[in-house]
C-alpha cells in the first residue's frame, strides 16, 4: 500500500509563532502603554494604603513603611515610579500623534525607543533622589 503524501500546506504552521516573529517598536510601545496602565491602577492602590496607613496611627503606618522598604516593596515601587514615567512619556508621544506629527515609521521607532529609555533614566533619577534625600536626613 503507497503511503499517501503530505501536502506541504498541512506541514506548514498555521501563524507565525512568538518565537520567529519580530515585534515593531511602535507595536512593543502600545502593548507596554496598556500593560503599564493596569501598572498604575495598581500603584494607585498602594498609594491609598499609605495614605490610610498613614491616618490610621504609628502601628498601621510602621507596618506599610517595614513592607515598603522592603526589598520586594523596593521593586514596587520602582515598577509603579517606571510606569508612571512610561505612561506620561508616551502619552506625550500619542499626543503629538493626534497633533498629526510623528507618523513617519523612523520616527515613531526613534519616540517609541526614547519614551523607553527616558522612562527608565527618570525612574532611576527618582529614586536616586530619594535615596540621597534620605541620606542627607539620617
Amino acid at each position: 500500500m503507497a503511503e499517501k503524501a503530505k501536502s506541504p500546506r498541512a506541514t506548514r504552521p498555521l501563524s507565525p509563532h512568538l518565537q520567529i516573529y519580530r515585534w515593531p517598536v511602535t507595536m512593543a510601545a502600545s502593548i507596554a502603554h496598556r500593560v503599564t496602565g493596569l501598572g498604575l491602577t495598581a500603584g494607585t492602590l498602594l498609594v491609598t494604603w499609605w495614605l490610610v496607613a498613614a491616618a490610621s496611627g504609628t502601628d498601621s503606618y510602621d507596618f506599610f513603611s517595614a513592607a515598603a522598604r522592603s526589598p520586594a516593596g523596593q521593586l514596587v515601587l520602582f515598577g509603579f515610579v517606571w510606569s508612571l514615567a512610561f505612561h506620561l512619556l508616551n502619552g506625550v508621544r500619542h499626543l503629538a500623534w493626534d497633533l498629526g506629527a510623528g507618523f513617519e515609521l523612523r520616527t515613531a521607532n526613534r519616540t517609541g525607543i526614547a519614551a523607553v529609555v527616558l522612562s527608565f533614566v527618570l525612574a532611576v533619577a527618582v529614586f536616586a533622589v530619594a535615596y540621597v534625600e534620605k541620606g542627607l536626613r539620617a
